[in-house]
């Protein structure tokens, strides 16, 4: 053979090589990058699980750690099933839910007729699950502009920050984002609305204090709609839920913005205080009643050591659980979820 084809063998193999390491060197790539977004997913997802364990150390205290004391010392028996009624209506899971999780307890304890102490836990921990699996709907943004929230809910609930904490959330997902400080019987709720939203960037519309709830609503679902804001969060002043004058003036932003967008809004949410327990049923039972709520968020888990009403209203509503708050940052407020919430709250039975 020649030098002359030699030559170009050798270039046609080098060529052949160089091309094939490449495309290896490539796929190595394409692979590790893969590799590397999984595991920051599974990072931030295992970071959320750790916060909400943590967020929830007084309710697991409180009631997991009794159960599981109760399961650990006892034969399964009629005195086990009482103490275990006591300790879930104190941790404010509601005697109608309680009764309920109980009786189908001791049936399924009977038909399969179980000795075992650790076989009826699980089966308390999945008849607990599926209660609150049933309201684990988290709230999807329809590409609609705008899509409108209003925030109600009494007093104290957290409704302003929360208000904010859903802008900077929505404003992170590459949303634009419009807040309404339909609060105007607290010239503080306006001012408050104002500065925070301004940290961040995000538009405000308000007018001057005590002016007409509905007026801002409307002008800001006005704006919303000029500026092709894909969403719009109003704000809403804490009404006691046994006031039906106060009741009826939501309804009445609700008539107005229809006036300008008969799906509006597209999401009412009632704002929970979980350390108001059992009186958040009835809360939700007059604000459900006066205006068809779509979801819940249910603040300041945290802070109580009875989170177990978040059965009672779950069992008893069955109103989608749009979002938990277990803080005071913006990244505090979480999307629910029925797994996570359980296993922070139930150990595990060796």
């Amino acid at each position: 053979m020649n030098d002359n084809k030699k030559n170009n063998l050798f270039s046609w193999i080098n060529s052949k090589i160089i091309k094939k390491n490449k495309v290896n060197l490539n796929k190595d790539n394409t692979d590790n990058a893969t590799d590397s977004i999984t595991k920051d997913n599974s990072n931030i997802k295992m970071n959320f699980f750790f916060k909400l364990k943590e967020s929830l150390k007084k309710t697991k205290n409180f009631f997991g750690n009794k159960i599981n004391r109760i399961f650990s010392l006892k034969s399964i028996d009629k005195a086990l099933f009482e103490e275990l009624e006591d300790t879930m209506i104190l941790s404010d899971i509601g005697i109608n839910t309680t009764e309920k999780i109980i009786q189908g307890l001791i049936n399924d304890t009977n038909r399969k007729q179980l000795k075992d102490p650790k076989e009826v836990y699980f089966i308390l921990k999945e008849r607990m699950h599926f209660i609150l699996k049933k309201v684990e709907k988290p709230l999807i943004i329809r590409n609609k502009i705008p899509f409108v929230i209003l925030l109600v809910g009494v007093n104290g609930t957290g409704k302003t920050t929360t208000a904010l904490k859903l802008a900077k959330k929505y404003k992170l997902d590459g949303k634009s984002v419009m807040l309404a400080a339909a609060d105007t019987f607290r010239a503080a709720a306006i001012d408050q609305l104002k500065i925070l939203a301004k940290m961040h960037d995000i538009p405000v519309i308000a007018q001057i204090f005590k002016a007409d709830p509905a007026a801002v609503a409307f002008d800001a679902l006005k704006s919303a709609i000029s500026k092709k804001t894909d969403v719009l969060i109003i704000d809403t002043a804490g009404r006691l839920h046994n006031k039906q004058h106060l009741l009826e003036e939501l309804k009445k932003i609700v008539r107005v913005i229809k006036k300008l967008n008969t799906s509006a809004p597209d999401e009412i949410v009632l704002v929970i205080d979980a350390c108001n327990g059992q009186n958040t049923i009835n809360q939700t039972e007059m604000f459900h009643k006066s205006l068809n709520v779509t979801g819940l968020i249910i603040t300041k888990l945290d802070g109580t050591a009875k989170g177990g009403v978040i059965f009672a209203l779950s069992d008893k509503f069955s109103i989608p659980i749009r979002y938990i708050g277990i803080g005071e940052k913006s990244t505090d407020l979480i999307v629910f979820n029925s797994d996570d919430f359980i296993n922070s709250i139930f150990n595990d039975m060796k």
